[in-house]
């Protein structure tokens, strides 16, 4: 069964960092492009980063470049979030997504809070 599982969300600090991860499972996974995305509370879910299946090119959300890097491992067919100087206004459920042409996948999402 595909699966897409994060791990690393908790809460911090203002100018803390976190790292999340997301491990594929029942997927191939280094043919596509991974990316994660955030949904705060009321408001839609917007894209922080992407990566490509090689993991040549990166892109990021304005709100997070500079602070955020986004990385792969295809051997552990892990893709890894590492978020620096976070800010309350991070404070979301973070998604790990799976570009996928036949049909995306998405992890289950989970937590992460910044307080001031």
């Amino acid at each position: 069964q595909a699966q897409l599982a994060e791990s690393g969300g908790g809460l911090v600090q203002s100018g803390e960092s976190l790292r999340l991860s997301c491990a594929a499972s029942g997927i191939t996974f280094n043919i596509y492009a991974m990316a994660w995305y955030r949904q705060a509370p009321g408001k839609q879910r917007e894209l922080v980063a992407r990566i490509t299946r090689g993991g040549t090119v990166t892109n990021y959300a304005d709100s997070v470049k500079g602070r955020f890097t986004i990385s792969r491992d295809n051997a552990s067919v892990t893709v890894y979030l590492q978020m620096n100087t976070l800010k309350p206004e991070d404070t979301a459920v973070y998604f790990c997504y799976m570009d996928r042409p036949g049909g995306a996948y998405w992890g289950q999402g989970i937590q992460v809070t910044v307080s001031s």
